[in-house]
């Protein structure tokens, strides 16, 4: 049966047609330690035991961070250790059928790459907003990929039709209990490479990588404060908790893309839960920082979903960890270049570095070169500008310029702000933020 057959096929499914025996919602299973363990030595030679070094931010915010490169890893993220590990925990007859996943791209990519290193034939059903890029690198690993689906539920329901249809292994990409003992093994590696660890922050979507890493230094290391962090615009563990288990939660785009489940898993769930000391759901603007403060000052480029941690503590919501000694896993550097560029832009105007304003001048010969005279006397760099003479009905001897620039930080920005409100009786700043506000933010986290 060909692929468009049995996708045609797939609205006339029952609910048995999509049934992971691996995550059951009324008998979830709970990894253990020797789980991990027997992850970390089955997957040694076919993993990076990345670093985790001292960054150079830890002075600035008054904690000694460590960062844990996972993003260095071949594919790109963490996601390797537990693909690698449930692939090798596969019988002789599950290699030989092969395996199948849905995935917008990291799982993919992992499992994809480890599966031609070992020989296993790899499907994976993408959704159609999956990035270009990683449906092509997937496809250089040898493996089918199936682009259906127009979202992540979608594609899961098209692979477990074909894993029945073609009798190959389902693996969730965060539930599975052997992608969960994978994920653990990070938590071995950074105990072993960072002595008195007072805390560890976690990026969490599914729920995988936090219940393998925290059970894995819970158990080592008791005393260690779990910290979860999310975006707010797919906070699905922090709704798990508040009901008690995992429940469907509305989605919208975010900048950690990665983390972006609707429902943590079941296994996930029902391991990390009893092991998290703390929850915390970040903003946008906080991820778009951490992104350029990483490019910036670590030299690592990092996706939305890896750098959700350092914007918990840039955000001031883990003020306590002040003087600990702190861990913060990278866990994926796949992040398209556009996106990059604009997450960078995204960040130096929620720093208050790159603004937008309108201001409104004499149109008499000079008028604008004033304006620029002005700006550059206080160190403002211009990057754009363009002005109007048709729009403006008040007064036929101005003209409206519109301005993007550079500045120094958000103290500098005011300077700015002030500089214009003085000179002229009509400036409109592009951001729906009051730098004023954004003073007062900055001032009250430290920065």
């Amino acid at each position: 049966m060909h692929w468009e057959e049995m996708l045609r096929q797939l609205c006339s499914q029952t609910d048995d047609s999509v049934f992971d025996p691996y995550c059951v919602e009324g008998n979830p299973q709970k990894i253990t330690f020797e789980d991990v363990t027997s992850a970390a030595f089955k997957i040694k030679s076919g993993i990076i035991n990345t670093s985790c070094a001292r960054s150079r931010l830890s002075d600035a915010l008054g904690m000694e961070i460590y960062l844990k490169k996972d993003f260095l890893q071949s594919t790109g993220s963490f996601k390797e250790r537990g693909a690698r590990y449930a692939l090798v925990m596969l019988s002789e007859e599950q290699k030989r059928a092969g395996v199948i996943s849905a995935s917008l791209g990291n799982h993919a990519l992992a499992l994809c790459y480890h599966g031609a290193k070992l020989g296993i034939p790899v499907t994976v059903v993408m959704p159609a907003v999956a990035p270009i890029m990683k449906i092509a690198a997937c496809k250089q690993h040898g493996a089918t990929v199936v682009v259906q689906g127009s979202d992540m539920g979608e594609a899961k329901r098209i692979a477990m039709t074909l894993a029945k249809e073609k009798v190959l292994t389902y693996i969730n990409g965060y539930d599975h209990p052997h992608i969960m003992a994978g994920q653990g093994t990070l938590g071995l590696e950074v105990v072993e490479q960072v002595p008195d660890i007072d805390a560890i922050v976690v990026p969490v979507g599914g729920g995988g990588l936090i219940a393998g890493v925290a059970l894995a230094i819970k158990t080592l290391h008791p005393h260690v404060t779990v910290i979860g962090v999310e975006s707010e615009r797919c906070a699905s563990f922090t709704a798990a908790r508040a009901a008690g288990f995992p429940t469907y939660t509305p989605i919208e785009s975010t900048l950690a893309d990665g983390l972006a489940v609707p429902m943590v898993g079941y296994n996930a769930f029902v391991t990390a839960n009893p092991l998290i000391d703390k929850l915390v759901v970040v903003k946008e603007e906080w991820i778009a920082i951490a992104i350029l403060k990483l490019v910036e000052v670590e030299k690592c480029i990092v996706e939305g979903a890896g750098a959700t941690g350092l914007a918990a503590i840039l955000a001031g919501h883990l003020d306590e960890l002040k003087g600990k000694r702190v861990v913060l896993p990278l866990c994926g550097g796949n992040i398209d270049t556009t996106i990059l560029g604009r997450c960078l832009e995204r960040g130096l105007a929620a720093e208050g570095r790159l603004l937008k304003f309108t201001v409104t001048v004499s149109d008499r010969p000079g008028g604008i070169a004033e304006l620029c005279r002005m700006l550059a006397d206080i160190g403002v760099s211009i990057k754009d500008i363009m002005h109007e003479r048709a729009w403006i009905m008040s007064d036929i001897f101005s003209v409206e310029v519109k301005v993007v620039c550079e500045t120094r930080d958000i103290i500098h920005a005011q300077q700015l702000q002030d500089m214009l409100y003085k000179n002229y009786k009509r400036v409109i700043f592009g951001s729906a933020t009051d730098l004023s506000t954004m003073v007062d933010s900055f001032a009250e986290n430290g920065h």
